[in-house]
């Protein structure tokens, strides 16, 4: 890696270089958790000691390091590090089960583990699992107040972040590296089985980052709270490596909490804010709502499902232009964006398609389909990922000349498009398609209810019919909610069981998980 000769130009590997020699002292990530500032010239340095380290540990062209750990500064350092020695980061959910990890990690395969102290004992069982088949050497990471744990299991695979890491924070030669070579190994959601690993590479992510920053208009002195889990293609590139590229601020912190967010939007003078609605929703119920100075907010967008009329009311009722997006690990996310003007008639809309993007509506059969009609939404783009890790089967259904995304859609005589929901998702009642999402929005909006799920269940009569799940208070009742609903939805449409659950499971960064919804509700 640190050989002499004529140096490579290096994509995404020369970003903290570049950016430290054009606003070296412009500051690119602050730490909530501790209040600690980078500039993006300490950034640099941090990642040449960090591809030093990776180095030492033989992490280059191709071997990956897996991380299991909470949003910190070391995940940034490993993005920037990783792309000058040519590595792949490939972060893990530490939501997951040990036995789901010891399946993902031995299709990942990885070189070094990276491990922050509150998931060390998870790790030792990942590692101590009959099934492992991968031995990886580990690194652990000091948590704040917790760097007893931070020391390993007395191991000897396991050693010391901050004890292995290189003083020497001088330039590195970064390896040569093409568009075509992965970067990120990123996880599906993985609620329908064990998360796959969706293969990004240098092209991905820098064209994903210009269709943000083309399409959304970031600037370089944009700042965002960061409340996406970096475990999640939410973390890196729906705004911080977009970010980084043009040289913005990014914070993180560990834990999300609505106050903490609230006062980082007024403290840092945030300029862009991008969450998933159960975020959104809880930060607009918040005791500091109506107090927290939100005028600095260029925009704010919505990700990770359909976002209710009442959050976005209560939004746009501050000032903050608020609206929705669309994407998924396997392309993008960024697919979409708001036109200038655009008129609230469309809020329901995840807009149009972005800069260097191509989206269609297709039948069952592949043939495009006009506006109106209800169909697959495809999508594509230079931003695509490049395949699923170790599962051809899965790449060939999934990627392609178009990327199928799974999900149902339309779009508008406008050119605005319309997320019906999950193809798998969709139910048929007495001959009629009813799409969950756009039942959820009717319900949503009675008092009673905080947050709604629509399963389908077997009926005698019209096949199938549907259950609402509800989040909120059990004193609704089912003869309440229908006659709510009379003149808002059709019969058909209505459904006609009701359960509750204290709180909806999610999956993600607090995406709800339907599928788990549907297991455990779906049968009457």
């Amino acid at each position: 890696m640190f050989s002499g000769g004529e140096r490579p130009y290096d994509w995404v590997g020369a970003w903290s270089r570049k950016r430290a020699e054009l606003s070296p002292d412009a500051v690119g990530l602050v730490d909530a958790t501790t209040d600690e500032r980078y500039t993006y010239a300490a950034l640099d340095r941090r990642a040449n000691r960090t591809a030093r380290l990776l180095d030492e540990q033989g992490v280059a062209d191709g071997e990956r390091v897996a991380v299991i750990s909470r949003n910190r500064p070391e995940l940034v350092d490993l993005f920037f590090a990783t792309a000058k020695t040519g590595g792949v980061l490939a972060p893990l959910s530490h939501r997951l089960a040990a036995a789901e990890l010891v399946e993902m990690l031995g299709d990942v395969d990885p070189a070094l583990l990276v491990v922050e102290a509150p998931f060390v004992d998870l790790a030792a069982d990942v590692l101590d699992h009959e099934d492992a088949d991968f031995d990886p050497r580990v690194l652990t990471l000091s948590a704040d107040g917790d760097d007893a744990r931070a020391n390993g299991t007395g191991d000897p695979r396991w050693e010391s972040w901050p004890q292995r890491l290189p003083a020497d924070d001088s330039p590195v030669e970064a390896g040569a590296a093409s568009m075509d070579d992965p970067h990120l190994f990123l996880h599906t959601g993985g609620s329908t089985g064990v998360p796959k690993e969706t293969v990004l590479t240098h092209e991905s992510i820098l064209w994903n980052s210009f269709n943000t920053i083309t399409s959304w208009g970031l600037r370089p002195d944009d700042a965002t709270p960061m409340v996406f889990p970096m475990f999640h293609t939410g973390g890196w590139n729906v705004i911080t490596v977009p970010l980084f590229h043009l040289g913005g601020t990014v914070v993180i912190a560990r834990e999300f909490e609505p106050a903490t967010v609230l006062d980082r939007i007024e403290s840092e003078r945030a300029t862009v804010l991008v969450a998933v609605p159960a975020v959104l929703r809880t930060m607009a119920g918040h005791d500091r709502w109506a107090d927290t100075d939100l005028s600095t907010l260029r925009f704010a967008k919505s990700g990770g499902g359909p976002c209710r009329e009442s959050v976005m009311e209560a939004w746009w009722s501050r000032g903050v232009d608020l609206s929705q997006g669309y994407g998924l690990t396997e392309c993008g996310p960024n697919n979409f964006t708001m036109p200038e003007g655009w008129p609230k008639e469309a809020a329901d809309s995840v807009g149009v398609p972005a800069m260097h993007v191509d989206a269609r509506i297709v039948s069952e059969d592949g043939d495009p389909l006009g506006p109106g009609e209800i169909g697959e939404l495809e999508l594509a783009s230079p931003h695509a990922a490049d395949r699923y890790w170790r599962d051809e089967a899965e790449t060939a259904e999934t990627f392609g000349r178009w990327v199928s995304t799974g999900d149902l859609a339309r779009r508008d005589e406008a050119g605005y498009y319309y997320v019906e929901g999950r193809k798998k998702n969709m139910y048929v009642s007495g001959g009629e398609n009813v799409y969950p999402p756009a039942v959820e929005d009717r319900i949503a909006d009675h008092p009673k209810v905080e947050e709604v799920v629509v399963v389908p269940v077997p009926d005698d009569r019209w096949g199938q019919v549907g259950k609402a799940v509800v989040q909120g208070e059990e004193s609704l009742t089912l003869d309440e909610l229908t006659a709510f609903l009379d003149g808002r939805l059709a019969r058909f449409k209505r459904p006609r069981h009701l359960a509750f659950v204290d709180e909806m499971p999610t999956s993600g960064p607090s995406k709800i998980d339907r599928e788990a919804v549907e297991r455990a509700f779906g049968e009457r």
